[in-house]
């Protein structure tokens, strides 16, 4: 383990990751949490389009496109035309995929709070705090750029 906090934190997500993967599957849920967290983007921000919506993850329009179909199949999402502009594809999520988003948050959030609950020095609250500050002040770095 790493005593610099980039790495600490590259390798954090990491092990959430793979943890919240085994968590949904454990409990039955036929998505991962990269899925997971794909809809509850789009729910924060929908309707929306492709181009937005990959800005809002981070990821490129490809990869929103490459993901689309997959989940309207499942019938997660549901994507149509703009009516101002038959090429601009627009997704929201389905009444499924909103109970997708509540339920296997409400299962992570339950979960991670008990894997930390009660650890000595470990203030939960206050590290969400700080990463959101975290994450605010690279964001306004970039945003100078």
């Amino acid at each position: 383990m790493s005593d610099r906090l980039v790495p600490t934190l590259h390798h954090l997500v990491d092990a959430l990751d793979d943890y919240a993967d085994r968590l949904l599957a454990t409990h039955r849920y036929e998505v991962t949490f990269n899925q997971v967290v794909f809809l509850a983007v789009l729910q924060d921000v929908q309707p929306q389009d492709v181009t937005r919506l990959a800005e809002c993850l981070g990821v490129s329009k490809a990869a929103v496109s490459k993901r689309v179909p997959g989940l309207v199949a499942r019938g997660l999402v549901a994507s149509g035309a703009d009516p101002r502009n038959a090429r601009r594809v627009v997704l929201s999520l389905t009444a499924e995929g909103a109970r997708v988003v509540h339920e296997a948050s409400e299962l992570l959030d339950r979960e991670l709070g008990r894997l930390f609950a009660g650890r000595d020095g470990l203030d939960v609250a206050r590290t969400h705090a700080d990463l959101r500050t975290m994450l605010e002040l690279v964001r306004a770095q970039d945003a100078d750029r």
